[in-house]
């Protein structure tokens, strides 16, 4: 079976008579490791964050376009979203693509802390990834619709500034996703886990204080600081943390507060972050912080102003699907490390403190369950749009946490590649699965009309506000 299958990639013949074979697919897949671990290194080098992603959205495109997709670029008023499709009728299945990189954060593709010099930003949740094995299992599931001539799209999805910028709710609320009869998505990770676990629903804002500046020693009386309201408004909603839902969370960073100790600064700026299982719970929390930023400002005698940049629903759950990604992540199997990268795990672990996976549990598949997360991601509306599946791989060494210098490091190297593969694998014959499957199709729809309810209407966390192409500026 083997030598057939390897013959049947030398030459452009069609799929054999069992269409959906996974070691076919599979084996399609392996043979564009190179070109996959390519693009994920130049996403990796190129470190692009949110809304500035000009490079890595052209590289998906231009490989997308050389397939045979059409290409939809500049999208939802968003210049580095785009669609890629292929193929007629239907059934509609999307992949979505992300490519944005966390600002304050780089490392070198080594396992010990090894930042490089003038790098601003990094891939530390794996999104170069995560857009090069989406491309790669879409590439995949347009051969297997050209090849046997099944009814159906394949799209992909290139959705920018996941990371804060909401980039996806964007393309939602442009009615991106009307047509789309099932959503594929998937996130770098350091498990092999399809478990139904669902987000947090969250709302971000910038508050930005404006007092009036003076010297502070010769002439304190005269000024109002700005950093004075910020510092307050913190204190007030770190005493309402204590009278909060327990699965809410609520973050902060000061990213302006005045450059010397001697000038009273007249600006000062606060990003917040609200987080809630339910939209609702969010609305609540909001009001408050709100009301405190109003309180601050009141007290400190100086003006204050908020602009939303984003907002994400939670993730609706479809365990019809959740249940068929799991089979094919099984099908699939777990990451097999060199003796050179176990090496490199091994090193990298050193670092960690009291991690939760043991080394070889890349190799595994974690049992199927049903859980709350809480993480947040945009990919959440799109779940309210379609119903929508995804999982995680380990293309990190096992106890590596997102949004650390270690998941920068895993994944410019060939674990992340080899955890990417098996993303792309997993997804294909998701994909594949779903075009064939109408019981299947008509059973996961079915979860998802239930679940919406029948008057189910969609609001976007972040109001009407057009993108924020600038938050990252």
């Amino acid at each position: 079976m083997k030598k057939l299958l390897l013959s049947a990639l030398a030459a452009p013949a069609l799929f054999s008579a069992a269409l959906a074979q996974p070691e076919e697919v599979m084996t399609r897949i392996d043979a564009r490791y190179d070109q996959t671990a390519d693009i994920a290194r130049k996403l990796w080098d190129w470190a692009e964050v949110g809304y500035q992603e000009e490079r890595s959205s052209a590289l998906l495109q231009e490989t997308l376009r050389a397939e045979g997709f059409a290409i939809r670029k500049g999208v939802a008023e968003i210049p580095t979203a785009f669609v890629a499709e292929y193929g007629r009728g239907g059934p509609v299945i999307g992949i979505l693509a992300e490519y944005d990189a966390l600002p304050g954060i780089n490392q070198d593709a080594s396992p010990v802390r090894a930042p490089i010099d003038g790098k601003a930003a990094g891939h530390a949740c794996g999104h170069h990834l995560f857009g090069a094995g989406s491309v790669s299992a879409a590439i995949a599931v347009k051969e297997w619709l050209a090849e046997t001539g099944a009814p159906g799209r394949i799209r992909l999805y290139g959705t920018p500034a996941e990371e804060g910028g909401s980039g996806k709710v964007y393309m939602v609320r442009a009615g991106l996703f009307d047509d789309v009869d099932f959503a594929l998505h998937w996130h770098p990770g350091d498990e092999n886990s399809a478990a139904a676990r669902t987000s947090l629903a969250n709302r971000s804002a910038k508050f930005r204080f404006k007092g009036v500046s003076a010297h502070a020693a010769g002439a304190p009386e005269k000024a109002r600081s700005a950093l004075d309201g910020v510092e307050a408004f913190n204190m007030m909603v770190n005493m309402m943390r204590e009278h909060v839902p327990q699965d809410s969370r609520i973050h902060y960073v000061i990213t302006e507060g005045g450059e010397a100790p001697n000038v009273v600064p007249d600006f000062a700026e606060v990003f917040y972050y609200v987080r809630h299982p339910k939209p609702s719970g969010v609305d609540a929390i909001w009001t408050r912080i709100e009301d405190a930023a109003r309180g601050a400002a009141l007290g400190a005698g100086v003006e204050v102003e908020w602009e939303v940049i984003h907002g994400n629903n939670p993730l609706l759950v479809n365990e019809t699907l959740a249940k068929m990604m799991d089979e094919k992540l099984r099908v699939v199997g777990g990451v097999q490390y060199t003796a050179e990268e176990r090496k490199f795990a091994e090193e990298i672990r050193k670092s960690f403190d009291n991690p939760d996976l043991p080394l070889g549990s890349e190799a595994e598949i974690q049992p199927y369950s049903r859980s709350l997360g809480y993480g947040s991601t945009d990919v959440g509306d799109v779940s309210y749009a379609a119903p929508t599946v995804g999982l995680r791989t380990a293309t990190w060494a096992p106890g590596t946490s997102a949004h650390s210098w270690q998941a920068v490091a895993a994944g410019g190297m060939s674990i992340g590649f080899k955890g990417t593969q098996v993303a792309a694998k997993t997804l294909a014959l998701a994909a594949i699965e779903l075009y064939e499957n109408e019981e299947l199709r008509e059973a996961a729809r079915a979860e998802f009309d239930a679940a919406r309810g029948p008057d189910y209407k969609y609001t976007s966390l972040l109001g009407d506000r057009e993108p924020p192409l600038d938050y990252r500026k």
